[in-house]
């Protein structure tokens, strides 16, 4: 099938970046948010991105215009109906996830591919409450923060998600502009599982005394050649957010790599949550 429309759920970070990325790429795209607040507010973050991008010469002034008029925000289920493919950037809650799908299901066409951008839920357990023929188009599309920046989409495959559907939603990446890999269903898919390990590592040996806050970075940063650190990674991404996905991982896998360290949750629960909060293992 050839993708014309996409749907858009969640005009968050995520969210936002999904549908600027996809309407730059040429799309016609729908972003339902739950509020004209939420959805006003999104939509600046997106002018204010396409702006930086035409003030670099990255787009001319009239893609710019182009690209926004291919952008409609709405807080309407019903708005979605006609859309190709439908990538889902909500909370990541998979009860309000699963309570969504449930919704959109009765109201798509039978076509419509849908795609959650969750970086740690279950595909699988999201795609069971839609219909056993929708299952077949159940996938997952993990995009990187900042999504218009960032290369990388994982293409998340489950048991029942058809062949064909599968290879489009491929396709589909690389018309984002995006380098697809392919990830089976599961939890963490490729990045996270070997991201997480090491992040959580770092803390670790923070705790055990190894090193210092700027010595475990700037060791791996120069040893690794990588562009930062562990922990300044860990302040960029959000302590609550690696907290929160290291629990999950754990729980499914029952590894001790993927146990959260204390000293992390004593951070999370302190407030200490990395530049969004102001303070995490640095300061902003």
């Amino acid at each position: 099938m050839e993708i014309k429309k996409v749907g858009v759920l969640g005009c968050g970070l995520m969210g936002s970046g999904i549908a600027q990325t996809a309407a730059t790429a040429g799309f016609d795209v729908v972003v339902r948010e739950v509020s004209d607040e939420l959805c006003e507010r999104g939509f600046k973050g997106i002018e204010k991105s396409l702006a930086r991008f035409a003030e670099k010469g990255t787009i001319t002034a009239e893609q710019q215009t182009g690209i926004r008029g291919r952008l409609r925000g709405t807080t309407n289920f019903a708005d979605l109906a006609d859309c190709d493919i439908i990538i889902e950037a909500i909370i990541e809650n998979l009860d309000t996830k699963r309570d969504t799908y449930r919704q959109l299901d009765e109201l798509c066409k039978p076509e419509t591919i849908f795609a959650s951008n969750t970086s740690s839920l279950s595909i699988t357990e999201m795609l069971t409450a839609t219909s056993l023929e929708r299952q077949k188009r159940f996938i997952g599309l993990h995009f990187f923060n900042p999504v218009p920046l960032m290369k990388l989409v994982e293409v998340v495959k489950t048991i029942l998600t058809d062949e064909a559907v599968y290879e489009t939603a491929v396709d589909f990446g690389k018309r984002l502009g995006k380098v697809p890999v392919r990830a089976s269903d599961k939890t963490g898919f490729i990045v996270n599982r070997l991201l997480v390990p090491y992040m959580l590592d770092s803390v670790r040996a923070l705790e055990e005394g190894v090193g210092s806050i700027v010595d475990i970075d700037n060791a791996m940063k120069l040893g690794c050649g990588y562009p930062m650190g562990p922990l300044t990674l860990l302040d960029f991404v959000g302590l609550d957010t690696t907290y929160y996905i290291a629990n999950i991982m754990f729980d499914e896998y029952k590894d001790p790599m993927f146990a959260a360290p204390p000293l992390l949750k004593c951070m999370v629960l302190a407030g200490k949550h990395g530049r969004k909060s102001g303070e995490g293992f640095y300061k902003y």
